[in-house]
């Protein structure tokens, strides 16, 4: 029996596109390919809001969160970390022998401009990574307000981790200043996972031909040249590809961006309505996520308890606290294609397991 997802990635997978990535291959050195490629690209685009080129990776998200660092840092990066996906970035980062400091906030508390801002005075740093929208603790982080402050600094490249948040939020990439942003298809896209997509601007184009090859597979000049052909530089996960097709047509011509937008947003709202009546919600308010909610456990609930109820009889699951929260809190995903009937249908059952009113 399926187990409607309401976790924070993999998410819930409509049937369409099940079936679209059933479609017969196609080579991908082919005109048809090309077209499904350049199809793809002008909606990913209109969808964030860029006339930058979006590449895609035929990888999870961690794959392109090395290309960024890997390619775009040639003194020193700075990494923002207010949880545990930011601070896997500067993991990645340091790992590839890449030099870098962490900024390190509490997990759920804000990181203010003024921060960032004291750290890029001081000429030590070409490149700055942050999440938006942090997976671990349902925060969504003001990635606008940051980006004005890294671009107030000369040739301070800045790469953003949107991998829960690109397609159920906002992010304007040209406006708000941004030189990767990158997510998984696995998300709020709606997808199975195996494919990543990111924006790449000039500069980090440009940057990546001055820094000292550091990846083969993530090479970006190299994968720039291919893109230039609307092409993959490597043999691509096509059933994904035709699966991301087939959704942003959806996204863009049918349920449309904005509507796309609203729609998480209110449905993120229901939960977080519902987590402050009986529990309450884990970052900094004003602060919260639009594609899922971390709710604080302040009844001390076993959620493992609640979780294997919600499988083993409603055929339901949510997702536990992350890490070293397991228990102190668990997730409510709105991501993809959730409806306000499924929101409202797995928070009444919880209600009903739990004996809320």
């Amino acid at each position: 029996m399926h187990e409607k997802l309401f976790t924070p990635g993999p998410t819930e997978v409509r049937t369409e596109l099940l079936q679209a990535m059933a479609d017969p291959q196609v080579h991908h050195r082919t005109d048809e390919f090309s077209e499904i490629y350049d199809d793809i690209q002008v909606r990913l685009q209109e969808l964030l809001f860029t006339k930058k080129p979006v590449f895609l990776f035929t990888s999870s998200s961690t794959g392109a969160m090395e290309s960024a660092v890997t390619n775009g840092v040639k003194k020193r990066c700075l990494n923002l970390a207010n949880g545990a996906f930011a601070e896997r970035w500067h993991k990645i980062t340091v790992n590839n022998g890449v030099p870098a400091d962490l900024l390190d906030q509490d997990w759920g508390r804000a990181i203010t401009p003024e921060m960032v801002d004291d750290k890029l005075s001081t000429g030590k740093y070409d490149a700055v990574t942050m999440v938006f929208n942090e997976t671990s603790v349902g925060m969504m982080n003001d990635v606008e307000k940051i980006g004005e402050v890294v671009n107030d600094h000369d040739d301070v490249l800045f790469m953003v981790d949107a991998v829960s948040g690109m397609a159920g939020a906002k992010i304007e990439v040209d406006n708000w200043g941004i030189d990767m942003c990158l997510a998984g298809v696995q998300k709020a896209f709606g997808l199975p996972s195996g494919l990543a997509v990111a924006s790449v601007s000039e500069r980090l184009l440009d940057r990546a031909e001055e820094v000292e090859p550091r990846s083969y597979y993530f090479n970006l000049p190299l994968l720039h040249k291919y893109h230039k052909r609307s092409q993959t530089r490597t043999t691509p996960a096509i059933p994904q590809i035709f699966g991301l097709r087939e959704q942003l047509m959806h996204i863009v011509d049918e349920e449309g961006i904005e509507n796309r937008f609203a729609r998480h947003d209110r449905l993120s709202g229901i939960v977080q309505d519902w987590a402050k009546k009986y529990f309450d919600v884990f970052p900094e308010e004003g602060y919260w996520s639009k594609t899922l909610t971390c709710v604080e456990n302040t009844r001390g609930i076993s959620v493992a308890d609640l979780n294997e109820e919600l499988i083993s009889q409603h055929n339901a699951r949510i997702a536990n606290g992350y890490g070293d929260m397991k228990e102190e809190t668990f997730r409510i995903s709105n991501m993809a294609d959730l409806t306000e009937i499924d929101i409202r249908g797995v928070l009444a059952t919880i209600n009903d397991i739990l004996g809320l009113e």
